[in-house]
């Protein structure tokens, strides 16, 4: 399964690198393809292409604050959770992920 997404937290820093950091290393625990895009105080790093987004399963938005470019996963199954969710429980996250994605 491949996932994409966005963290953004309302500071934009530790919170936004974390939820990255464990979406990532869960969906990796898993056996899937992750990959998320920060938007953080200095802007967008690691950005998501629109061929990644096209072959994605799944999009996670684990986000506090509006982010930018929301509208490029219309079509795509979108859950939307916070940082915190992300950050405290990546494991049950990502099989819910895998769950909603068959």
């Amino acid at each position: 399964m491949k996932i994409v997404g966005v963290a953004a937290c309302t500071v934009g820093i530790a919170h936004t690198y974390i939820a990255q950091q464990k979406i990532e290393e869960a969906a990796k625990k898993a056996g899937f393809e992750a990959k998320i895009e920060t938007q953080g105080t200095i802007g967008i790093e690691n950005e998501l292409t629109p061929e990644e987004i096209n072959k994605a399963d799944i999009v996670i938005l684990a986000v506090d604050v509006k982010i930018a470019g929301e509208e490029r996963f219309k079509g795509k199954k979108v859950v939307k959770v916070s940082t915190e969710v992300a950050i405290k429980s990546p494991n049950k996250l990502i099989e819910k992920l895998g769950e909603l994605a068959k």
